[in-house]
């Protein structure tokens, strides 16, 4: 036991000592609409894990992904550059990140941070510059070439650069389970983990037990194969909404280590999307009401391609059961994180720190948020000599370009959140306003050539 004096020298020491930087969590799904999750809106999917971290946390109502489709949304996200700076604008699945683009990572991990990333990289394929792994993360497990993670059952996944044999395990699991171990292995210091999972992205299948949750509830729409290179599946509604849940166990596992640790009040834990839901067309996840009010779906410009769910929870620093409408986006994470760890981003990034809007404190908003998803000749990478598709927030003011080089449709998200009518030609004052922010608003991107891969042939 210690006497008094011993007690005081050992709070002085304790007290002079420098606090623990918080951990950060990323948890992103992959092609989840808006509405797919119970504090969202879902009225038959089951979405326990991800409710309770929006009772236990701040549920944003305004948040956008970095673009309508995945490797440019996670570019975004990764290098804190909007659509019209960021080195990767297409979606092929393997042109990588640029070896001086300076990722959230890099930065986190100069600043004593264990980075890793579980899931779906999509940034660069094995022998690029752009593997994880030569952009910050300490470890890396799962699919590199987003081609490749399409498949729920691959022969194999990347285990950073050694492929690591699947055996005929379910790949989302395994990669979350690798999620989880690496909270326990760097419980003793500040970790960031981005926690790419890939559900619920096609192809539609899942484990057995997920399925049985929901077989014999729907109506099928099947066989539906989202891909030649992929299996058909005869259930695509029953996969889907198993494969959602299977996402929310996830989450769940997560959660619960991060108790189980001692971790929760020193960790900040956000939940998105990367883009809107994807199947609208397809019939597939329509009777969900996947999205919400909104129109359009991935690959579109409209909200339901772009806004998607956010949730932040840090006890004792983020307001638990609160909804904001404070608009923000992929391009805040890096400024954020920064902020955080108490370190300065690059001074070259779009996005600004959203720190004192997750604290629930005024803050002042971007001007504007801005999306680009410009067309490439596959065969050279080069692109086409276009204005791109192109959508601008501005306030309550929405702009969309849905095609190349066509005309500017104007909406008023207050009133008309759904997007359902054009007010273009009542408001040419505000559509000027926003032609002239576009011109500004982007360079032109590098040639996005695809390195050879395989990932189409059925054997891979």
């Amino acid at each position: 036991m210690l006497n008094r004096r011993e007690f005081l020298a050992v709070s002085a020491v304790a007290a002079a000592a420098p606090a623990r930087k918080p951990n950060i969590i990323w948890i992103m799904a992959d092609d989840l609409g808006y509405a797919d999750v119970g504090c969202y809106g879902q009225k038959i999917i089951q979405t326990p894990n991800i409710d309770r971290l929006a009772r236990e946390g701040t549920r944003f109502t305004d948040a956008y992904a970095g673009c309508t489709v995945c490797a440019p949304s996670r570019s975004v996200l990764m290098t804190g550059k909007h659509m019209g700076h960021t080195s990767v604008r297409s979606n092929p699945g393997g042109v990588p990140l640029l070896a001086s683009d300076v990722t959230v990572a890099q930065i986190l991990k100069k600043a004593g941070y264990a980075c890793g990333c579980f899931g779906k990289w999509g940034l660069g394929d094995i022998g690029t510059d752009g593997v994880p792994w030569k952009h910050g993360f300490n470890e890396f497990f799962g699919y590199l070439h987003q081609a490749h993670a399409h498949r729920q059952y691959p022969k194999f996944l990347y285990d950073d650069d050694r492929q690591f044999p699947m055996q005929g395990q379910y790949a989302p699991d395994v990669a979350a389970n690798r999620a989880v171990e690496f909270v326990k292995k760097n419980r003793a210091k500040p970790f960031f983990l981005y926690a790419a999972f890939t559900l619920p992205h096609a192809e539609y299948r899942a484990p057995e037990e997920m399925m049985k949750l929901y077989r014999g509830k729907f109506e099928e729409v099947g066989p539906y194969r989202g891909g030649n290179h992929l299996q058909p599946q005869p259930e695509p509604r029953t996969a889907y909404a198993a494969m959602v849940t299977d996402l929310d166990r996830q989450v769940g596992q997560l959660l619960d280590t991060l108790k189980q640790q001692g971790l929760e009040r020193e960790t900040l834990v956000v939940f998105t999307s990367d883009n809107g839901g994807a199947t609208r067309l397809a019939k597939v996840n329509d009777i969900f009401s996947s999205y919400g009010v909104f129109r359009g779906s991935k690959q579109t410009m409209y909200e339901g391609g772009l806004r998607v769910p956010m949730i932040a929870r840090w006890p004792g620093r983020v307001p638990a059961g609160r909804t904001s409408d404070f608009v923000w986006m992929f391009e805040d994470f890096l400024p954020t994180a920064a902020e955080v760890a108490g370190v300065a981003p690059p001074s070259d990034i779009d996005g600004m720190s959203v720190l004192p809007a997750l604290e629930g404190k005024p803050q002042k908003p971007h001007d504007w948020l801005y999306w680009e998803l410009p067309r490439y000749e596959a065969a050279t990478g080069e692109f086409r000599k276009e204005t791109p598709m192109q959508a601008l927030r501005m306030g309550y003011w929405k702009a969309v370009r849905p095609v190349p080089d066509g005309p500017l449709e104007l909406y008023d998200l207050k009133i008309d959140p759904a997007e359902s009518r054009d007010i273009s030609v009542q408001r040419p004052d505000v559509v000027r306003q926003v032609e002239q922010i576009l011109a500004e608003a982007r360079t032109e991107p590098r040639p996005q050539k695809e390195p050879a891969h395989d990932w189409w042939n059925p054997n891979a």
